[in-house]
């Protein structure tokens, strides 16, 4: 009994090592990106919103390329190319930009709360782009967390949707998309060349934008505004997806998609911290009852 037990021990842990890391890496996605959004208020205070994306993108391919040269990568294969631009498309230029311009009219709370329903959506679409076909337990604590968004989005913005919801829901569809792509060119390629590759593609679009945006966009130098471009570009744009995307590759991109229900409610807490939003009453129960969704899509498959 000794001898056997010993003998499946590595097995069982080179089996969960990957899933516990791959989750750890997921996590911190999460917690880079819940402060994407109060960062993106803190920018908006020195550029406008299409400057603010540009330079966004601009200052992470300056990263991501810095690290491909010293690391001396070769290109991707060219069978990769069309999946990297889903990725740059969705996740580089369109959410970032979508949800910009959605800030410009909503509170970072409203907004995220919207955005809460990524999972469900990046899940749905990864069923579709992969082939995986989640439980019905899995699918049905998705939808609950699903539902106690829209719950909450509702209660925090008085039963009727925002001006900028149009964005937010735009920004839902093109950024799963690019997670579920990313999800499985992680498979393939280092997570952190996917993203940096999505991001040298798009320099010259960004560079253009750029100088478009600071021609026609007044700039307001402030200490908020330098500290919220940095954090969008280095925090959220490079480092959030370079271990996201390594979690993904791990854990799969539904399971992982999941542990951004709480995405939403950590944004609260920093739109709160930072911002000095008010954080409505019901927030407390949001939290417990998407971090008991998140628990139940941890342990069905």
């Amino acid at each position: 009994m000794t001898a056997q037990n010993s003998a499946t021990l590595p097995t069982t842990i080179a089996v969960t090592n990957p899933v516990r890391r791959g989750t750890a890496l997921a996590l911190l996605g999460v917690v880079a990106f819940s402060l994407t959004f109060p960062a993106t208020a803190w920018g908006l205070e020195s550029f406008g919103p299409w400057s603010l994306v540009a330079l966004r993108s601009v200052l992470a391919a300056a990263i991501a390329g810095a690290f491909l040269l010293a690391r001396r990568v070769p290109l991707p294969a060219r069978e990769h190319w069309a999946g990297l631009a889903v990725v740059a498309g969705g996740v580089v230029v369109g959410f970032p930009m979508l949800t910009t311009l959605a800030l410009t009219t909503s509170t970072t709370s409203h907004a995220a709360v919207v955005v809460g329903l990524l999972p469900l959506t990046t899940a749905a679409l990864s069923a579709l782009r992969t082939g995986a076909r989640p439980s019905r337990a899995f699918w049905a604590a998705a939808l609950a967390g699903a539902a106690v968004v829209i719950a909450f989005t509702l209660a925090q913005s008085g039963g009727a949707l925002s001006a900028g919801d149009a964005y937010l829901f735009g920004a839902l569809l093109v950024c799963a998309a690019g997670y579920t792509e990313g999800g499985r060119l992680a498979r393939m390629l280092p997570g952190w060349q996917v993203i940096g590759w999505a991001l040298v593609l798009c320099l010259p679009l960004s560079l253009a934008g750029s100088a478009a945006g600071l021609a026609y966009e007044p700039v307001h130098l402030s200490g908020h505004g330098l500290a919220g471009l940095v954090w969008v570009a280095a925090g959220s744009t490079f480092l959030g997806l370079y271990v996201w995307y390594r979690g993904m590759a791990e854990i799969g991109a539904p399971r992982a998609s999941q542990l951004q229900l709480a995405q939403p409610l950590l944004t609260l807490v920093w739109s709160v911290a930072l911002l000095g939003e008010h954080l409505s009453p019901a927030a407390p129960a949001a939290a417990c009852a998407v971090l008991v969704c998140i628990a139940v899509t941890q342990r069905v498959k």
